[in-house]
């Protein structure tokens, strides 16, 4: 039962702190539904997005297979360092996500009325779905750690937590788009939480994979 607990914690952490400016992305497609989105279109590309860096994670996992658990727990290292790198920088990460939604807004076509009728094949769908991906960076550098320290059972919870959360973000981000303060607080102040949350899960992927043990090799030990 604690693993399963331990497992949808991570989980949500990973996600929070991979897609809070995500969540600000999300409420400008949805403040363009009807004039160049539709609902559909927007939650089916978030999942398409999401699912490609989820793939691209995986190696980590299955190297997790072959190699001792304490050595991959020392890729925790890489959400702490990039902890720190958000946290030392913030005016550029949120700059970074001004650039891409504003790249959402000048480079979207207005849905035409055959790509009404078929969701999955308008190309506003695999926009935001590239845009997803394109703002992802920082997601692979967390979950390939994440899931190189996770077993089938752990990894399971993780992804069944990651996939609840896109369409908790899609509700969210919907029913935030009324309230375009909010996107100003969440844009301005998230990016003060994300570091934190990366550290502690940087700082769980060690411990839990138990990487101190490691420290014996050392010569002066």
């Amino acid at each position: 039962m604690g693993s399963i607990v331990q497992a949808t914690i991570a989980g949500m952490s990973a996600f929070i702190a991979t897609n809070i400016d995500d969540l600000v992305i999300s409420m400008i497609f949805f403040g363009q539904v009807n004039s160049t989105f539709r609902p559909q279109q927007i939650v089916l590309g978030k999942y398409l997005g999401f699912a490609v860096l989820v793939l691209l994670s995986l190696p980590g996992f299955f190297g997790g297979l072959f190699i001792a658990r304490e050595w991959i727990g020392l890729l925790g290292i890489l959400p702490i360092a990039i902890g720190f790198k958000q946290g030392l920088s913030p005016d550029r990460e949120a700059n970074e996500v001004q650039a891409v939604s504003d790249k959402i807004v000048n480079s979207t076509q207005k849905p035409s009325r055959a790509s009404r009728s078929i969701v999955f094949l308008a190309p506003q769908t695999y926009s935001i779905a590239a845009i997803t991906i394109a703002n992802g960076g920082d997601n692979i550098g967390i979950y390939v750690p994440l899931f190189a320290s996770s077993n089938w059972a752990t990894l399971s919870i993780i992804l069944l937590v990651f996939m609840v959360f896109v369409a908790i973000w899609c509700i969210v981000a919907y029913r935030l788009v009324q309230f375009p303060a909010i996107a100003h607080i969440l844009s301005r102040y998230g990016q003060t939480l994300v570091p934190v949350f990366l550290i502690g899960l940087g700082l769980f992927i060690l411990i839990e994979s138990k990487s101190y043990q490691l420290l014996r090799l050392l010569p002066f030990s």
